[in-house]
């Protein structure tokens, strides 16, 4: 049989990019895969992925490039790495969280290139995106979204389109409110279950106590559960954390807001990766109430 799914050329091979180029190869898309360190690309070619040594050999020939890298910065590199092996008119589908004023530079790096950008950050870390279970927020031409739809139900369970226009930023400003009340929860388990430790309360009690009210939810025991077990397996680290931290705070500063749990939580992100704790999941904010 033919395949006419169109080709994939996924640059950032981490996480996030991993589950993605997988599960786009799964269902039959073609995906050529570029990471800075070739071997996370190289190990999915067991799955059908083609690894390249260069962005500009994984776009070449592609209909779709998705980036998923680590931040805007890394981004922008990338695609100019690309450039001349990009074809204009090829779809731009951007994942990461890159904050509003780096949205900005690649809205104007695509016009320059002539592409069709889609801003189309995801909800969802490890778990969700190996699952294609990830929530896509997507903006961009309408006459582009019948070419990537296709590709966002096969990585994700839901898409929210919530703009025309990719450029203006819509769904990159709506992620990092999403991320803003993440980041905040996150903060709020480790500090509780810290306090429980330092006056000698076992944990189980206080979530016993709070199960099935409003006070629980479902992200207070995947994160109090890693606590407890001492398990931090990455799904989302503490430096991306910090780095999302920052962008609220930039976008936040922009738009004349104080965000004054958001600036404490990014201290405890520093903190706790200045303890040794940066690679490990971000539920390792809990160390950050200790000295040490």
């Amino acid at each position: 049989m033919t395949n006419t799914r169109p080709t994939v050329a996924v640059l950032g091979t981490g996480i996030i990019g991993t589950a993605i180029a997988r599960n786009l190869a799964r269902d039959d898309f073609a995906v050529r895969a570029w990471n800075r360190t070739r071997d996370k690309a190289e190990a999915l070619t067991a799955d059908g992925v083609i690894a390249t040594d260069s962005p500009a050999d994984a776009v070449t020939g592609a209909d779709i490039v998705l980036t998923a890298l680590n931040d805007g910065p890394r981004v922008l590199a990338a695609v100019k790495a690309a450039a001349p092996a990009l074809r204009p008119g090829t779809v731009w589908v951007q994942i990461s969280t890159v904050g509003v004023d780096a949205i900005d530079e690649l809205a104007a790096l695509a016009r320059e290139l002539d592409l069709v950008l889609i801003d189309a950050p995801i909800l969802g870390t490890k778990g969700p995106a190996e699952q294609g279970q990830l929530v896509v927020l997507a903006a961009g031409a309408p006459a582009s979204r019948d070419v990537v739809q296709p590709l966002f139900d096969t990585i994700g369970r839901r898409t929210v389109w919530v703009g025309d226009d990719a450029a203006a930023g819509s769904a990159t400003r709506l992620k990092l409110v999403l991320n803003s009340w993440v980041l905040v929860l996150t903060h709020g388990v480790g500090e509780a279950l810290a306090l429980a430790k330092g006056l000698d309360v076992d944990p189980q009690l206080f979530l016993d106590l709070i199960e099935g009210g409003p006070l629980d939810t479902g992200y207070l025991r995947l994160k109090s559960a890693a606590i407890i077990s001492a398990d931090y397996t990455t799904s989302f680290s503490v430096d991306n954390a910090h780095k999302d931290a920052t962008l609220i705070l930039q976008a936040a500063d922009h738009a004349g807001v104080h965000m004054d749990v958001v600036a404490a939580g990014a201290d405890r992100f520093q903190r706790a990766s200045q303890q040794g704790h940066g690679a490990e999941d971000m539920a390792a904010t809990y160390f950050a109430s200790f000295d040490k």
